[in-house]
């Protein structure tokens, strides 16, 4: 008897602890709910309905979704928030979110529009109805990146934890002195930068550049943004001499291509069969791509031939002219002047042509020649006023590039 008195309380025991083990288990894996805070809301104090615009929605059908406080209609609420908030804008594809009362179920409480992220839009609907365009508190980080290239600028950008839009950009600087469809392992560049985060923390990416520096085939390349005047729009970009690195012609008419078909004195046709000279670089690239002028100047002709296609033609100066043949849609009208860069028309296979491409023609001193071995003039140089202000202005820049490039690039 006794023994099987001392076997319960043992039990008893056994079990009490374990009992108390679980709740104390229970105690530790009850985690208390996150607060989160975003766009002046916080989350937990509503049901919150995160959603994407769609095709066809309005503004009008996003309040219709949930009841409005105190029977509001929705054309009210329009002709309340108008002046604020243009309500046509909204976009199929952007983000909103919608916070509704707990208590009082599903009534709207407050709608926010993500334009970006950066930009957004508050629709509170809680005392009166406000509208407050707002954009999160971001900060500027300035850095030097320095790499060679492995693969292409882009790929090597992204392994320099550099957001890879930044290629798109030096394309652009040095679009009139490095080919980036030739670019190769072992080229190398240095790059000063500001980058945009928000919050301190997320990084949106690449706001300006203040200095760069390419070498492509052991020639060393330095670009440096300057504004000859306070109110120009954008800067103009000149070297460590203040030569402008901008040439009076692109190097194609477009973006992105391949070149299909060099300038021949004896090249076979692919549509007519036979052997002829091909007095234009082809430039292959999907049909409606962009079409730009290389250079500014007045639309001599536009129109259409059998062979040609639609087709524009540009003056440039006494010396050059060019021309763009193929074309699925011509955007310009004879007698127009356009700008270096300006869209002129798109790509089409319009006349002999196997696809989709434009033939670009190039003439000097009325003879047609081949454009990828011309040396072609710059830009107008930088006056000795200006020459002096700027090299004041690059020399810290360029120390600081030079002292990073000697560094990273020691052999």
């Amino acid at each position: 008897m006794r023994y099987f008195v001392l076997a319960i309380l043992f039990v008893t025991f056994f079990t009490a602890c374990n009992s108390k083990e679980d709740t104390d288990q229970v105690k530790k894996t009850v985690k208390k709910e996150p607060i989160i805070k975003e766009f002046g809301f916080t989350f937990n104090d509503f049901k919150v309905v995160r959603d994407t615009i769609r095709s066809g929605d309005t503004f009008g059908k996003l309040l219709e979704k949930f009841p409005l406080k105190d029977s509001l209609r929705v054309h009210d609420v329009t002709e309340i928030v108008k002046d604020s908030f243009n309500v046509r804008r909204i976009k199929a594809g952007k983000p909103y979110i919608m916070f509704l009362d707990k208590k009082k179920p599903n009534t709207l409480q407050a709608l926010v529009y993500i334009e970006d992220r950066i930009s957004y839009t508050v629709v509170d609907f809680r005392d009166s109805i406000a509208v407050f365009n707002k954009k999160k508190p971001t900060t500027l980080k300035r850095r030097v990146v320095a790499a060679e290239i492995e693969g292409s600028l882009s790929e090597t950008l992204t392994n320099a934890g550099v957001s890879a839009g930044l290629a798109n950009k030096l394309a652009t600087i040095y679009a009139y002195t490095v080919d980036f469809f030739k670019i190769q392992k072992g080229d190398k560049f240095a790059v000063t930068i500001n980058e945009r985060y928000i919050e301190d923390s997320i990084y949106v990416g690449v706001e300006s550049i203040e200095a760069s520096y390419f070498e492509h085939k052991g020639k060393k390349i330095f670009a440096f943004p300057y504004k000859i005047k306070e109110d120009q729009k954008y800067p103009d970009y000149y070297d460590e001499n203040g030569k402008g690195l901008k040439s009076m012609f692109l190097k194609a008419p477009l973006d992105y291509f391949r070149i299909s078909s060099r300038f021949s004195g004896r090249r076979f046709h692919p549509v007519q069969m036979r052997f002829k000279a091909h007095n234009g670089t082809d430039y292959a690239a999907p049909h409606g791509t962009p079409i730009k002028t290389t250079a500014s100047g007045v639309v001599e002709r536009t129109g259409y031939t059998a062979g040609n296609g639609n087709f524009v033609k540009v003056r440039h100066s006494s010396t050059y002219a060019t021309q763009y043949l193929h074309m699925s849609k011509i955007l310009v009208r004879n007698g127009q002047r356009v700008s270096q860069g300006q869209v002129i028309g798109k790509v089409g296979s319009t006349g002999l042509a196997t696809g989709p491409h434009v033939c670009y023609r190039f003439w000097k001193n009325g003879v047609q020649v081949d454009p990828l071995r011309q040396k072609l003039p710059n830009a107008e140089p930088l006056n000795e006023s200006n020459k002096k202000k700027y090299l004041l202005h690059i020399a810290p820049l360029k120390k600081e590039l030079d002292s990073i490039t000697v560094v990273k690039f020691k052999e």
